[in-house]
């Protein structure tokens, strides 16, 4: 197997899921992955130290939105449609917490961009604060900041904004992640 390919089976789907918790679309977030992929494909010679291939990949699909975000905004009349937002399921451990974690994720959906992606770099995607310092090229104090104000507002946001689903009912949409995509 080539080294492209391999790349591409270790980080497709955590850069799928970090593209779909910033655009909140499937559609866009697999064009913003395959987007990446191919500056790789152009770009990776570039790379020194092959150890940071993941960390270059996160931030190159993280500017690409970004751009893409701005283009939109600078080209369109209507404002920027981003989307529902998801994100995979944590292991049962019943029903009511499911549910808080669905909630939770669909109010990171909500929050400016400014917190959203590094609490979805941080939960989602298990990245450090230094990993997600280089992929948001902003110091690491600002993420340690803006995680901090992301949490106590997702916090205050579950508890003033309760869910209205059912609490024994728990709706999922397992072959988003499950698929593959190309």
């Amino acid at each position: 197997m080539s080294e492209f390919a391999e790349l591409v089976d270790a980080h497709y789907e955590a850069l799928y899921r970090f593209g779909y918790s910033l655009s909140r679309s499937p559609d866009r977030a697999a064009d913003l992955v395959q987007e990446t992929f191919c500056i790789w494909a152009e770009k990776n010679a570039q790379l020194r130290d092959r150890s940071k291939a993941k960390t270059w990949l996160f931030t190159t699909l993280h500017r690409e939105f970004l751009g893409q975000r701005r283009k939109m905004a600078r080209f369109s009349d209507e404002p920027v449609d981003e989307g529902m937002m998801g994100a995979e399921e944590a292991p049962q451990e019943g029903a009511e917490r499911q549910m808080d974690g669905q909630r939770a994720v669909e109010l990171l959906g909500d929050m400016d961009e400014m917190y959203r992606a590094p609490l979805a770099l941080f939960y989602l995607q298990q990245h450090s604060y230094k990993e997600i310092a280089e992929i948001l090229d902003v110091p690491i104090g600002t993420v340690m900041s803006r995680l901090s104000r992301g949490k106590e507002m997702l916090r205050k946001k579950m508890v003033m904004e309760p869910s209205s689903g059912p609490k024994n009912l728990v709706e999922t949409n397992p072959e988003l992640f499950g698929k593959q995509h190309g």
